[in-house]
């Protein structure tokens, strides 16, 4: 469990968490909830670099506000990640740098978009996931395309055309 904790802290902290450089942090100056979850990292503490350490409490500060379920999702992911060939997580890593670059606006659409995916029933999903994967890449980049036409005209207020997961559900 505390290698759990751990290894999720150290993904945390490089996702490069803490624009400044802070001073090192002695160990008996945490609190005993950071000394908790930081317990395995103790012996190493004084020789992390001060912003490994500032990145590391942070995710400890994060791990303690999170629910039993929110800590349990968590727990989930990390077991996919350790499941992942290394180039499965690199191209995560590139997924995820790719969305951090993104415009705010785009940002937000995507995880409307997710949203609006994960509360569809799981037959919907599988329906929509098998379609996906049969399509080319042409039609893939095809339906962007018009996905991102759609969403340019709703911010024009133009809605008469409705986006595909809000038309009625169609057999092919």
């Amino acid at each position: 469990m505390r290698q759990l904790i751990l290894v999720m802290l150290f993904a945390w902290s490089a996702m490069g968490l803490g624009a400044e450089t802070p001073a090192t942090r002695d160990w008996n100056t945490l609190t005993p909830d950071e000394q908790q979850v930081l317990k395995p990292l103790e012996q190493r503490w004084k020789e992390l670099p001060p912003d490994r350490q500032q990145r590391l409490l942070q995710g400890a500060q994060r791990w303690q506000q999170m629910s039993p379920e929110e800590r349990a999702q968590a727990r989930e992911r990390h077991e996919r990640w350790k499941e992942m060939k290394p180039e499965e997580r690199d191209q995560l890593r590139q997924r995820v740098e790719r969305f951090r670059n993104l415009p705010p606006e785009e940002q937000e659409r995507l995880r409307r978009a997710h949203r609006w995916y994960k509360d569809q029933p799981p037959e919907r999903r599988e329906e929509l996931r098998q379609r996906w994967q049969k399509m080319t890449p042409e039609e893939r980049a095809q339906f962007r395309e018009n996905a991102q036409r759609r969403q340019e005209k709703k911010t024009q207020g133009d809605t008469r055309e409705r986006p595909a997961h809000e038309r009625p559900n169609r057999k092919n």
